[in-house]
């Protein structure tokens, strides 16, 4: 299984995600990341920078920095993607997966998944040329939602307010807000899966583009019905111009993220340091959350923000934004340079990283610094954070770089040791 295309001289290498896979041999090549969760493989065959397994039958073991392999023997808390599926009779349903918890190897290997089917009658099949009003009247009645393959132009967020509701895209629809509204929001009620979308950011600025839950409050429901995003993507920039100041805000507690890519455009339509306007890529205020693979780059100050306690993220691409006019435009405070990719709230007592990585490209010909990459409390328990590394990339036009990984620990990536991780195994 190749995860690259090989008929060409060069295959794409950004990294990427598997979930729930049975896969023999696994060639790796120049994949600079990768996140593999909840799956079984005979062979995988090399490591760059950052592989991370978790809860994989047959991964490497762990061994970052030397290889750069982060293995978790089994995942905290689980719970797969829905899907569309025909069962014997020719009916269409879409499955929801139960939850699992320290769990490996798939979902189906040892017979069928448990979890729940509902009958396709059950949820409302939008068009793009749907009115937002007559979807949520459909959400409002009862229904779940069906987004087939389309680009939606919402003058008004969809909300998604009733418990154990599903959100299922088709095709990745694109949701585009157009008057400075969030896309989407939801309310802090349990159960919500939202699977397949892509958010992207209108020309007027929105505060948001996707809430999970009530704004400013955390849900405080039973654990053992996790909401969940996967493969949910967001685009700031790109394709047009488009303004947001985040575009992903998490308040439910207990909520499982799995395949989440925050993108500020580093190239394309609309890019520019005051064009495709964005602060911060994803905040997460609700308590438990857990994280598989979080992609987020080229925000323009925090990329991520965890104020909720008891978080886990299990894998972290970043890259710093390409684009800093100047050192001064990028000051996290007076004295401090730049904006950590990472940074996990002063009140928070728990929380654990692994396999995370941060690389520097500032490319508009002068130096611009990044103080850490990642900031935590000094005072979370010893080893919570694990396998860390940030990079220098493109010698020949990158300037700068991060000065330290976390909270002034492990030094330097620039142009004295570029494409060369430079790493911390475990802090504090």
């Amino acid at each position: 299984f190749f995860l690259f295309d090989y008929c060409g001289p060069k295959g794409f290498a950004s990294g990427g995600f598997i979930a729930d896979s049975q896969l023999g041999v696994v060639i790796n090549a120049t994949q600079q990341q990768w996140m593999t969760r909840n799956s079984s493989i005979s062979v995988w065959t090399n490591a760059v920078w950052n592989q991370v397994f978790s809860g994989v039958s047959g991964a490497p073991p762990q061994s970052f920095p030397h290889p750069t392999y982060t293995t978790l023997a089994t995942s905290p808390v689980t719970r797969e993607a829905p899907f569309l599926y025909t069962d014997s009779s020719g009916r269409y349903n879409v499955f929801v997966p139960a939850v699992q918890h320290n769990s490996s190897g798939t979902s189906w290997s040892s017979g069928p998944a448990p979890g729940t089917s509902i009958p396709v009658d059950k949820f409302f099949i939008a068009q793009p040329g749907d009115s937002v009003d007559s979807i949520n009247k459909a959400l409002g009645s009862g229904k779940n939602l069906i987004l087939t393959p389309g680009v939606y132009h919402l003058a008004d967020s969809i909300r998604v307010t009733r418990p154990d509701t599903v959100v299922l895209g088709l095709g990745f629809p694109t949701l585009i807000p157009t008057s400075g509204n969030a896309a989407m929001t939801t309310s802090s009620a349990k159960g919500l899966l939202l699977s397949g979308l892509l958010f992207q950011a209108g020309a007027v600025n929105s505060d948001v583009l996707l809430r999970l839950g009530g704004d400013g409050s955390q849900s405080d429901h039973d654990a053992s019905d996790p909401s969940g995003l996967y493969d949910v993507f967001f685009r700031i920039g790109g394709a047009a111009v488009g303004k947001a100041t985040t575009a992903l805000i998490v308040n439910s507690d207990n909520t499982i993220l799995d395949d989440i890519w925050a993108w500020r455009a580093d190239h394309g339509s609309g890019v520019g340091w005051t064009s495709n306007t964005s602060d911060t890529g994803v905040i997460v205020n609700g308590r438990n959350v857990t994280a598989y693979g979080l992609f987020v780059e080229h925000f323009q100050k925090y990329e991520v923000i965890w104020n909720g306690d008891n978080g886990t993220d299990v894998f972290f691409q970043n890259e710093m934004p390409y684009d800093v006019p100047s050192q001064a435009a990028w000051m996290e405070a007076p004295g401090v340079d730049g904006y950590a990719a990472f940074k996990v709230a002063d009140g928070v007592t728990h929380f654990n990283g692994y396999g995370m990585g941060s690389y520097s490209f500032f490319n508009q010909g002068i130096d611009i610094f990044a103080a850490n990459a990642f900031e935590v409390p000094s005072t979370l328990p010893a080893g919570s954070m694990r396998d860390l590394l940030t990079i220098f990339l493109d010698v020949s036009h990158g300037k700068g770089g991060i000065l330290n990984v976390i909270n002034g620990v492990g030094g330097s990536s620039t142009i004295a040791n570029p494409d060369v991780p430079v790493t911390v195994v475990s802090y504090p």
